[in-house]
């Protein structure tokens, strides 16, 4: 009996990118990181851009990589990524530029003014997205405000990645839904937004559901023997959704945290949840698999930590690992942090960020430099706990769902004692799912669709595969 072949799974990071490839032994899976490349955005021009040629780069080394290793051939590549920015295309359908960074400033003026025309309340009821900078709605209304012709074709990043390799220009559903431009009750492109904004809706791409097969390679790795077959699989391409998909729970009464670089704090519903009480607190409805909906909060997670230890690591080296074991043995701090403090979403000097926050709150602030940060740590962990628990008071107060455990994924995952600290706040269960979740639920998309090439992909059938494959996880 021949082997089965291999698959492909790319998942796009803002901190770094990597190349996975799952093969079978029998009926066994076996997963394998072939290429991993640092990420991140770099000063271009007047802007903060992605290094889009670089990342294609690196992602045809890690391919050749794997077709190396598979002789068996392979079945199929699905990509996942970071949602709201995107690449503009030539009328070839090639890079025009490299795309913007959503932490670049230019979306402050694009965001008040497509509020003049489009009050921020009404954009929230049709589309049910937080309101936030980097979303993509206010990303192309930039654009446009900088003389970037609104017919100019466009196509989020981990979708360019399927283009790239040969598939058509796509917009998968869940992460069209982060654009803060599709209506839920149609679940297409909203035509008042686009109207109103005075953008072009046939610059958009087509809306493919989750799952969809887009064709077989027809880049330049299709000389390869491995990838002469091989199929262009869209997964579930935002990333969390992915990860989300990669949880392998039963039933409706569990509540998730992608912990992260951010902490994604929420549960999956049957519809969306789009009360002005729920935009208020900066809920948001994005798609998950099937007809689900991804409800969550968003907080700075692992973010604080690590930008903490960019201070410290001037100094003196440290490890996450070390950090966690020794805040376990400071004193639990007597306050939290208030993690929405805008002050903590931009880099740079985090321990003095922390410091401002308390002594404007009246609050003896921690002693700085590296001999402090098992209390800085201590504090972060404390801290995001306590808000873990509240965001989930509030989703029951705004949905009426209870839970009777928590599935974490992510990396930070891993950290044990901030596990334990969540657990201790929520009083639920905590369960530590897969750190590489969002590659699992990518893998999990992909066979789901190569087994059942015509049926309708629903949560139940992902979790199945997500089931199977979560021991090579």
């Amino acid at each position: 009996m021949s082997q089965r072949p291999a698959l492909v799974a790319i998942d796009l990071g803002a901190e770094s990118c990597r190349v996975s490839l799952l093969q079978w032994q029998g009926d066994t899976p076996a997963v394998r990181m072939v290429h991993r490349f640092a990420n991140g955005p770099i000063p271009l021009g007047q802007g903060l851009h992605w290094e889009l040629t670089r990342i294609c780069r690196e992602l045809h080394r890690g391919l050749r990589q794997c077709a190396e290793l598979a002789p068996e051939g392979v079945a199929s590549i699905g990509v996942t990524g970071w949602a709201v920015d995107y690449a503009r295309l030539d009328r070839h359908g090639n890079l025009q530029r490299q795309p913007f960074c959503y932490r670049d400033p230019r979306t402050a003026q694009a965001m008040d003014e497509v509020h003049k025309r489009l009050p921020a309340e009404r954009l929230y009821d049709i589309t049910g997205v937080q309101i936030q900078p980097i979303n993509t709605v206010y990303q192309l209304y930039a654009d446009k405000l900088s003389g970037v012709p609104a017919s100019t074709p466009w196509v989020n990043l981990p979708e360019y990645i399927l283009h790239w390799l040969g598939a058509p220009r796509i917009a998968e559903y869940t992460n069209a839904t982060h654009t803060a431009l599709i209506d839920t009750e149609t679940r297409q492109w909203s035509r008042e937004i686009f109207d109103l904004l005075e953008l072009d809706i046939t610059a958009a791409p087509e809306i493919v559901p989750a799952g969809t097969q887009l064709g077989t390679v027809a880049n330049p790795l299709r000389a390869l023997p491995a990838f002469q077959n091989t199929q262009l699989i869209a997964p579930a391409c935002h990333d969390t959704a992915s990860a989300i998909a990669g949880i392998p729970a039963d039933g409706d009464s569990w509540a998730y945290i992608s912990s992260g670089t951010w902490s994604l704090v929420g549960t999956p519903l049957a519809a969306p949840s789009k009360s002005a009480e729920a935009c208020r607190m900066g809920f948001t409805n994005l798609g998950g698999v099937g007809d689900s909906v991804l409800f969550h909060r968003g907080i700075p997670g692992m973010w604080l930590l690590r930008q903490c230890m960019d201070e410290w690591q001037k100094n003196a080296p440290c490890s996450i690992q070390e950090l966690i074991a020794s805040a376990q043995t400071v004193a639990a701090p007597e306050y939290e942090l208030d993690l929405d403090d805008p002050a903590f979403l931009t880099p740079g000097d985090m321990p003095s960020r922390i410091n401002e926050q308390l002594k404007a709150r009246n609050l003896k602030p921690l002693a700085s430099g590296c001999d402090a940060a098992p209390e800085h740590a201590s504090l972060i962990f404390h801290s995001l706990a306590h808000r873990y628990s509240s965001v989930l008071s509030n989703i029951h107060n705004l949905t009426g769902k209870s839970f009777d455990r928590i599935c974490i994924v992510g990396g930070g995952s891993r950290n044990q004692f901030l596990n334990d600290l969540t657990s201790k706040a929520t009083g639920l269960p905590v369960e530590r799912c897969s750190p590489e979740s969002s590659t699992l639920g990518n893998f999990a998309l992909q066979c789901a669709r190569l087994e059942n090439p015509e049926a309708e992909l629903d949560t139940a059938c992902i979790t199945r595969y997500a089931k199977q494959l979560l021991p090579a996880m």
